[in-house]
Order: C-alpha cells, then sequence, then structure tokens
C-alpha cells in the first residue's frame, strides 16, 4: 500500500499548491503507516523535483516528456494510473484546480477508486477512509467515506498549509508507454497574464462589485491589491458590464477561491457570489448597506461608504509598512 500525488508543474516551476499538496499527501502517509511518491510530467529540472523533499517527499517518479506539456487531459491520467499501478497507491490525490477536476474522474474510471473533490484537511477517519467537504455551496460540511481499495481525492487549495519536513529524496525516470499519438491536444498559441497575480495562487484578494458605481472608480482597489501584494477580483455583474474581465469575476460562474484573507467592497453576496468564496479562511465585507447577505458569511464587517473606508484602508496598509 503507499500514497501517491500528481505534481502539476508550471513552466517546468512548482508553486505553493504543489508544496501544500506534498505536505498533505505526506502526513496522511504517515499517518496510514504506507509509503509516499510523488509524480512529475513534463520537463522539470532536478533542482526544481528536489524541492518536493523539503515537504516530506521521498521519490519522485519523472517522466520528462515534453508532449505533457500539452496537458492532454487523457494521457495525463492515463500516465498517473499507470503510475498508482506500478507502485500498489491506495490513495491517489491530485490538486483542486482545473487539471486535476478534469482528470479526477478518469482516474476514477481507470482505477475503479471512488473520488472525492474538493476535500478539506485530512481524513476524520481512515477506516472507514472518511475525508470532509464543503457542500450547499460552502454552508455546511459533509463527512463522505469511500468505501472502494483504491481512493482518489483533490485537496482544495489553501485547506491545509505548507509545512517543511525535509526528507532525502530520490528521484526516478518513469515511462507510461505512451506514444507521440495518445497526444491528441495540441496547443496553437498561448496568451498568458503577467504583472498580475493569479486568482488560483493569491493568499490575499481584493474584490469589489457594483458598489464601486463606475469601473473608473477601480483605482482604489488596483491600489489596496498593490500595497497587499494580492488579487483583484469582481462580481458577475461587474464582468458582465465591462467593467472589469471576466478573468476577475469569481462565482458558482466564475472562478472558485479560497484565500486566507478576502475582502468584499461593495458586493450585497447574492448566493452564486458566496458559492465561489465562501472557502476562504477570512471574509472582510464593507458595505453600506447592513443587510447585505455578505455579512452572514463575513467574519468581519464595516457597515459604511466604499468610497469612505476605502481611502481610510490604504492609508492605514501604508502606515503598517512605513
Amino acid at each position: 500500500m503507499s500514497v501517491l500525488l500528481y505534481t502539476e508543474n508550471w513552466d517546468g516551476k512548482f508553486k505553493k499548491v504543489s508544496f501544500e499538496l506534498a505536505s498533505y499527501a505526506a502526513k496522511l502517509a504517515a499517518e496510514m503507516g504506507v509509503s509516499i511518491s510523488a509524480i512529475s510530467l513534463g520537463p522539470v529540472e532536478e533542482e526544481e523535483l528536489t524541492k518536493l523533499g523539503n515537504y516530506g517527499i521521498p521519490v519522485v517518479l519523472s517522466a520528462s516528456c515534453s508532449n505533457y506539456t500539452s496537458l492532454d487531459n487523457q494521457a495525463i491520467a492515463h500516465a498517473v494510473a499507470s503510475a498508482a499501478q506500478q507502485i500498489g497507491a491506495t490513495v491517489v490525490i491530485l490538486a483542486q484546480s482545473n487539471l486535476g477536476k478534469a482528470i479526477a474522474p478518469r482516474l476514477s474510471v481507470k482505477l475503479k477508486a471512488g473520488m472525492v473533490s474538493g476535500v478539506q484537511g485530512l481524513p476524520v477517519s481512515l477506516n472507514p477512509f472518511t475525508v470532509k467537504k464543503m457542500v450547499f455551496t460552502g454552508k455546511a460540511f459533509a463527512n463522505i467515506s469511500i468505501q472502494t481499495a483504491i481512493k482518489v481525492i483533490t485537496l482544495a487549495p489553501n485547506s491545509f498549509g505548507v509545512f517543511e519536513n525535509p526528507v532525502k529524496l530520490t528521484i526516478g525516470k518513469f515511462d507510461a508507454g505512451l506514444s507521440d499519438t495518445d497526444f491528441t491536444t495540441r496547443i496553437e498559441s498561448t496568451n498568458k497574464v503577467t504583472g498580475k497575480v493569479l486568482l488560483t495562487d493569491a493568499d490575499i484578494v481584493v474584490s469589489a462589485g457594483r458598489g464601486l458605481k463606475a469601473p473608473e472608480n477601480w483605482g482604489p482597489i488596483e491600489e489596496l491589491a498593490a500595497l497587499l501584494g494580492a488579487g483583484i477580483a469582481c462580481s458577475r455583474p461587474v464582468s458582465d458590464e465591462g467593467w472589469r474581465s471576466h478573468n476577475e469575476h469569481v462565482g458558482q460562474t466564475g472562478k472558485i477561491i479560497s484565500p486566507n484573507l478576502y475582502f468584499a467592497f461593495g458586493i450585497s453576496g447574492a448566493i452564486q457570489h458566496l458559492g465561489g468564496v465562501s472557502a476562504s479562511k477570512c471574509i472582510v465585507a464593507i458595505n453600506k448597506d447592513k443587510d447585505a447577505p455578505i455579512f452572514e458569511a463575513a467574519d468581519y464587517g464595516i457597515v459604511g461608504d466604499v468610497f469612505k473606508v476605502l481611502p481610510q484602508l490604504i492609508e492605514a496598509v501604508k502606515e503598517s509598512k512605513s
């Protein structure tokens, strides 16, 4: 028996989510009393792979074939399933990312494994194997037992934390037996956002809604985000109006995020919006309507005019930094 985690890389580099996943997998394997391995697909330098050893991963199976950079879901699922069968994995762990959500169901079918997505923290019980996840758009938690011999889970971001636990790491070459014809996805071109904190990676997110009244009023939001090193988000009405890019829209029909700190300026808190941000560790809401639904979900609330509160908050942050 063993635990296998699939570690995504971005242009050959790991991000915080990879190290959180490694920390989680290492702790789970220790609790289960089994071995643990990671699988890395695509070109990743040895120096980058060895970073996983800092978070408790002793073995990395590396398939450096450049074809994996096409993010072909079928090919990646095949490779991860092959690795799981090779090492006799009883638990396969992935990130609750776009790629993780795409390949986890495929793994479930290939391995005849029960699957739970968006797991929050370590299992509540190992026998039966029971994990906790958010349900009803974050309004409740459910404990779900997986009865199959092999389990597939995706870990919700920022739900466990990053913990260093240095161990000696061994890198082994891995071949899933795939040929060029097995990779049917082709990337024609890529357009990447640069100079911004990605919402899915951000520890802090500064978000605003129609309470800002017009697109030209977003300057202070951008200033606060820059001061905090935060990502910028918006509610759906804002993106629908064309005030901000749809890439910044968070909610059930936008990006699902779980930062450590989420600021909501002038957002009423419709259930669709809360469904995308309710996993945030701490929500701070600023709205002049004391009855706004956002306050029911907020950990801290300020009833006040955004245009008066925001400048004061910016000055307070500047003062604390100076």
